[in-house]
């Protein structure tokens, strides 16, 4: 079976692809983060020809004349994104905005333009936008964590700032806000924004004076709930008899706008602050792996505050070439992030890579967040070499969050991969029962991990509001480009795969039918077999307030067997590429087989059983083969390393178990990603031709770090972490990489502490800063050739500083490649 995706080109060569702000004379920026610079990993080098991301992508977007100059110029050249240039200091800008826009963006001017302050003339000298964490503007709108000094705001809602004036404002006098975004602002497209206090202003804005006191004017903003999100220029306008006046922009007067699910207006809006806590603002979360008979669990920092993610975010928007005008409407917004967070067509955010081979980049199970993730996206502009489905969820879940979406992390167990639109899952044998793997395309992943966000669909018909489905991982095109969604799930529920984007596809991801087809002696097909409850077994996420999980597989699907559920699954293969596929079944099935599975340990050895059991009344003959292969969490399986075949008799009602020892030794050398193993058993009934299929997936478990906190946790001061691992294995582990990361508490670090022996017990200890206050979650994993997924968490619950103080911007370092030595080492 194939691989998902081929790796986002090659490796060697440098970019000839900036992105399309590549032609304006905004720089990038340096990251926040001290981190030293990595040697970048070139990604693909050409962007895809023909049409444009927005004509193949989204069809509201596809009328765009050449006089959108919202895209800004797209960069042609070869030269790369200049890596070494510096933002002197400021701010990340995610805007890729010219500041010397027509009028006097820069300096103040009056009505004659010449830059001189008449007397009498209503002028500004300075704005607080009272961006605090701890002022009021920061606490109303949930911004308070986001590690920013900047005003950051949620549409659809009200903040107040104050202008200080050089004389006392008086009745005559005019005022107007101004909030500009884009290449080339124009107010009919939302970009430039015109607010005339003390009168209505268009589209929701709106302001008024609250309190006038000598030269301080208080001021009370409405912003609209259908706003742009983005990083907005400020700046006021003034009108008096003396005449007029403009605020020069300054960079810390920017403010960040982003979508409100507070907000009734706002159609991202959610009615349930638990809900909104969860979604929102929870900085950390569970995602969920392995098999449905063995669900693994790891904590993932989404870390949606931290400093330099939020730019990062829109610098994700503008690469894409999203225009601004668009960026109100968040199917659009989520849908460009689907497409983004990978790097295929449009050199997004990670690179996939499901070949095992991960030494020119990191092992997607060694990530424990998506900061690190983010923010060298950010600092380099190249994708990030590596990621796998959890990791690519991971990543969109913070975007998301970050922009004001409600969003969920969701793992579906049994998920299948459709290939050819048949909305079915065909494996194809031949006449002896031996599967045809150059016709058997399609794959069931043991797992796969997309997003749902919450948000109304004007774009639908009614009924299809709520929960959408966004996948970044790239396994199909849609619409020529590899994003996927947003889906309703209701749609998918009901089988409605004619609704956009996507519900085919993902329709067959949760609620397709396996079927089997067996070759006949004049060469066609028959359906053999169909097994309707393997595939989208179970959907959980994390529960809302707890780490434990939430089963939310009936929001997805019917009751499995149900009438509905039927009718939902043949409603949707009749616009499939064979409709007529459940037109002639054969079924003679009174025996069946069931799997039993020990939990199996990584370095231990296992047993498989069969169980067959006969339902009918006569004595049943099973002529029964069992494989035993390796593969990986995508279904995508290793040659044969065991195998075993027996005849089995049944009396009527009786059962029987077939077992299959495996020792370590057998195992050991054919060993791949997640340590999952695929067991395929077929037999045949000798008496009525029944014909047995099943394929059963189960994983070896991996150790757990331990985490212990070495005294208090306050903010601004230093606190120690204690590490523990044992190797489970009887070899010695090379080049062993741990990484560090917790929101609040430490910037992703990384630890290269050497090689570790056959079953040796290691303990490491770390310092870090806590910079915000309240309940975090500090992660680590391990990584290195011969042992991936181990990984571990500690709650750490952070007393504010002495004297009230809620913040710190101390410690929190971030440190890439630290050589650590260990402070002890014991055997088994």
């Amino acid at each position: 079976m194939p691989s998902p995706t081929p790796l986002s080109g090659t490796m060697d060569s440098p970019r000839s692809d900036v992105g399309r702000w590549g032609g304006n004379p905004w720089q990038p920026p340096t990251t926040p983060s001290p981190e030293p610079e990595p040697e970048p990993e070139p990604d693909r080098r050409s962007r895809r020809g023909g049409r444009s991301f927005w004509a193949r992508c989204c069809a509201c977007c596809s009328c765009r004349n050449a006089a959108d100059d919202d895209w800004g110029p797209e960069h042609r050249g070869s030269g790369s994104r200049g890596r070494g240039s510096s933002s002197g200091g400021r701010r990340p800008d995610s805007r890729g905005t010219d500041s010397r826009q027509p009028g006097s963006r820069g300096s103040a001017v009056n009505a004659a333009g010449d830059g001189t302050i008449r007397e009498g003339m209503l002028v500004v000298t300075g704005v607080d936008l009272l961006s605090s964490r701890s002022d009021q503007n920061r606490r109303e709108h949930h911004t308070d964590e986001f590690e920013y000094d900047e005003l950051i705001i949620r549409r659809g809602q009200v903040f107040h700032m104050v202008l200080l004036l050089s004389r006392p404002y008086e009745s005559s006098d005019r005022v107007t806000l101004e909030l500009l975004i884009g290449n080339n602002p124009e107010v009919g497209k939302g970009t430039h924004v015109i607010i005339p206090v003390g009168k209505g202003g268009s589209g929701g804005w709106k302001a008024q004076v609250t309190k006038s006191s000598g030269n301080n004017l208080n001021l009370r903003v409405h912003t609209s709930p259908n706003a742009i999100i983005g990083k907005f220029q400020f700046t006021v306008r003034t009108h008096s008899e003396a005449g007029e006046f403009q605020l020069p922009f300054d960079p810390r007067n920017e403010i960040y706008i982003l979508f409100n699910p507070w907000c009734p207006e706002d159609i991202v809006y959610v009615d349930h602050e638990d809900w909104r806590q969860e979604y929102v603002l929870n900085e950390s979360g569970r995602i969920y792996y392995g098999t449905e008979a063995q669900i693994g669990e790891r904590t993932w920092n989404y870390g949606q505050f931290d400093h330099g993610v939020l730019d990062a975010c829109l610098y994700i928007l503008d690469r894409r070439g999203m225009p601004y005008g668009g960026r109100g409407d968040p199917v659009s917004v989520s849908r460009v992030i689907s497409a983004m967070v990978n790097s295929l067509d449009d050199n997004g955010v990670l690179i996939g890579n499901w070949s095992g081979d991960y030494s020119r980049g990191t092992n997607p199970s060694a990530w424990v967040g998506s900061v690190e993730i983010l923010l060298s996206y950010l600092r380099t502009g190249y994708s990030v070499p590596y990621g796998q489905c959890w990791v690519f969820a991971g990543v969109t879940t913070t975007v998301l969050r970050c922009l004001g979406l409600a969003t969920r992390t969701v793992t579906n167990f049994n998920s299948a991969h459709d290939t050819d639109t048949s909305l079915t899952m065909d494996i194809y044998f031949d006449e002896n029962m031996k599967p045809l793997e150059h016709l058997n395309h399609d794959s069931v992943w043991n797992f796969h991990v997309w997003n749902d966000c919450w948000m109304k669909r004007p774009d639908l018909p009614s009924g299809f509001d709520g929960w959408q489905v966004v996948d970044a991982t790239p396994q199909e095109t849609s619409s020529g480009i590899f994003c996927c969604g947003p889906c309703s799930v209701q749609s998918i529920k009901n089988g409605l795969v004619y609704m956009k984007y996507d519900t085919p596809f993902i329709f067959a991801e949760v609620n397709s039918d396996k079927v089997y087809w067996q070759r006949q002696d004049d060469g066609s097909f028959k359906i053999v077999y169909v097994e309707e409850k393997a595939i989208g077994t179970l959907i959980i996420t994390k529960a809302i307030g707890s780490n434990m999980r939430e089963d939310i597989t009936h929001i997805y699907k019917h009751p499995e067997g149900s009438d509905a559920e039927r009718k939902a699954v043949e409603t949707a293969a009749a616009h499939g590429s064979k409709p007529n596929v459940y037109a002639s079944r054969d079924s003679a099935e009174d025996v069946s087989v069931q799997v039993e599975a020990q939990d199996a340990v990584m370095g231990q050895d296992l047993t498989v059983s069969v169980v067959l059991t006969n339902r009918g009344s006569s004595r049943r003959t099973v002529k029964l083969h069992l494989y035993l292969s390796v593969t990986f969490y995508t279904g995508v399986t290793g040659s044969v390393f065991k195998e075993s075949k027996k005849e089995v008799v049944l009396a009527p009602g009786a059962s029987e178990r077939v077992a299959m020892p495996v020792a370590y030794k057998e195992y050991r050398p054919h060993l791949v990603d997640q340590g999952a193993m695929l067991l395929n058993i077929s037999g045949h009934v000798k008496e009525n031709g029944q014909v047995l299929a099943k394929q059963h997936t189960f994983r070896l478990r991996t150790p757990d770090l331990s985490l212990t906190l070495l005294g208090a946790a306050v903010v601004g001061q230093e606190c120690e972490v204690q590490i523990v691992f044992k190797n489970p294995l009887p070899v010695t582990l090379t080049n062993v990489v741990f990484r560090l990361e917790g929101s609040g508490l430490q910037r992703p670090k990384v630890l290269n502490v050497g090689d570790i022996g056959g079953h040796e017990t290691v303990t490491l200890r770390q310092t870090f800063v806590p910079v915000r206050p309240g309940p975090r979650q500090l992660i680590a994993s391990l990584d290195s050739p011969q042992l991936s997924q181990v990984h571990g968490v500690i709650q750490v619950d952070v007393a504010p500083a002495a004297g009230g103080g809620g913040f710190s911007d101390a410690g929190g370092d971030s440190h890439s490649g630290e050589t650590i030595p260990m402070a002890s080492r014991g055997g088994a």
